[in-house]
């Protein structure tokens, strides 16, 4: 598949944000401490980066493809949805219950059919995989994609051109993990091998850190 960037001009539908020392955490770790600032890319996170690519990738030579999106936060349906518009493409956003009407009205106002289903993620992407099975429907899964991956890695090559020298760690967090592995490729990709990657859970809902310790795949008995 061609490798298409982002919207009809060819530019990408994410920025390239800044990279900012944060005193605070300077001093309180000793060591210079840099944010990527990622809360001023269109859609207010990075999932715009991963998300859009995917978007692009999966709709270059298809046109007026319509897209579905399943989701657990705001920050994933969000980025789908402008991508969608920017592709000038139908989209449906499943979401469950648990919801919040704000995100719902977001996503509406950004041009989304949003389709509230279920009390949980699990029940939402079920009823998801059964619109897929509609022609033309395309499943964009928030985290769980090599696409969404090597998008997301684009944040590491911009690292490498605005670092005067590599970084000593990188600190992420993990909820599904798209941005962990996105990190991972981009360090491959850009020679950083022996940078290490500090990946950081929310307690109550630490899979990733149980899945580690068990050396498998793990369903946690419940998200506290």
């Amino acid at each position: 598949m061609e490798d298409v960037l982002g919207g009809a001009d060819g530019r990408p539908f994410h920025v390239v944000t800044p990279v900012l020392e944060s005193v605070a955490l300077s001093r309180a770790a000793g060591t210079k401490v840099y944010m990527k600032m990622e809360n001023v890319q269109p859609t207010g996170s990075f999932k715009i980066r991963g998300i859009g690519y995917f978007c692009h990738q999966v709709n270059a030579g298809v046109p007026f493809t319509p897209l579905l999106r399943l989701f657990t936060g705001g920050n994933a349906g969000l980025a789908a949805t402008f991508a969608a518009r920017k592709l000038g493409i139908p989209i449906t956003v499943v979401v469950p219950k648990s919801t919040g009407e704000v995100t719902v009205k977001r996503l509406e106002e950004q041009g989304a059919e949003v389709e509230v289903f279920g009390q949980a993620w699990d029940e939402a992407n079920l009823r998801a995989v059964e619109l897929t099975k509609q022609a033309g429907y395309v499943i964009i899964h928030p985290f769980d994609h090599p696409l969404v991956w090597k998008g997301h890695n684009s944040i590491v090559k911009e690292l490498r051109d605005s670092l005067d020298a590599k970084p000593g760690a990188i600190v992420l967090s993990v909820g599904g993990g798209g941005l962990l592995a996105g990190v991972v490729s981009g360090l491959q990709e850009v020679g950083w091998l022996d940078v290490p990657i500090i990946a950081v859970e929310t307690r109550g809902a630490d899979s990733f850190n149980a899945a580690i310790n068990a050396g498998r795949l793990v369903t946690l008995p419940a998200i506290t």
